[in-house]
C-alpha cells in the first residue's frame, strides 16, 4: 500500500519517492555556453546579452522539448539520490544515501544565468557522485542532506539496538 506522506515508510519495505527536480539547461554545454552569453551586460535597457537571448529562443525551445524526452530527471527516494533517463524513467547512476557525508553546490560558468549548479555528493574529500545544471541547488541539496540525516540516524540506532539484544 503507498504510503500518504511522501517518504514516510521504511526503506527496507519500500523505495518511496521524497523529491523530483529536473535539470536545467546549464547541465548541457550548449546552454552553459549560451548562459554565458546571456550575462554579456552593457548600457541601457537593450543588453547584448538581452539580444542574444531573443534571438536563441527558438533553440532554447528545441533544446526544452530535446530535454523532456530523451533527457533525464534526479530522484531522492528514502534510500537514495538516482539519476532517471527519457520519459520511461530508466534507473542510471545512484548513490545511496549513506553513500556521502556533505554536498557542495558548484556553479559552473554559464550556470549562474540559469539559477543553476551541480549537486557534488562526497564522502570525505572523495566526490561519490554529481549531479549537473540543478535548478536552484541550494533546495535540493538540503532536501538531500536532511533524508541522509534521516536515513543515517535510523541505521544506526537500529545497529545498536541489535548489538544490545
Amino acid at each position: 500500500m503507498k504510503q500518504p506522506i511522501a517518504g514516510v515508510a521504511p526503506p527496507d519495505v519500500e523505495e518511496v519517492e521524497m523529491m523530483t527536480v529536473w535539470p536545467s539547461h546549464a547541465a548541457y554545454a550548449l546552454g552553459r555556453f549560451l548562459g554565458g552569453l546571456y550575462e554579456i551586460g552593457g548600457r541601457g535597457v537593450c543588453t547584448p546579452g538581452k539580444l542574444i537571448v531573443l534571438l536563441s529562443i527558438p533553440g532554447q525551445l528545441k533544446l526544452y522539448f530535446y530535454k523532456a524526452v530523451f533527457g533525464s530527471r534526479y530522484r531522492l527516494t528514502n534510500r537514495r539520490v538516482v539519476i532517471q533517463k527519457n520519459l520511461t524513467g530508466t534507473d542510471g547512476p545512484s548513490v545511496n544515501l549513506d553513500g556521502f557525508d556533505t554536498i557542495d553546490v558548484e556553479v559552473q560558468p554559464g550556470q549562474a544565468w540559469y539559477h543553476a549548479g551541480d549537486l557534488v555528493f562526497r564522502s570525505g574529500p572523495t566526490e561519490t557522485f554529481r549531479l549537473e545544471g540543478v535548478s536552484r541547488p541550494e533546495t535540493f541539496r538540503r532536501t538531500c542532506l536532511k533524508a541522509h540525516l534521516s536515513y543515517v540516524g535510523v541505521k544506526e540506532a537500529c545497529e545498536r539496538e541489535a548489538a544490545l539484544v
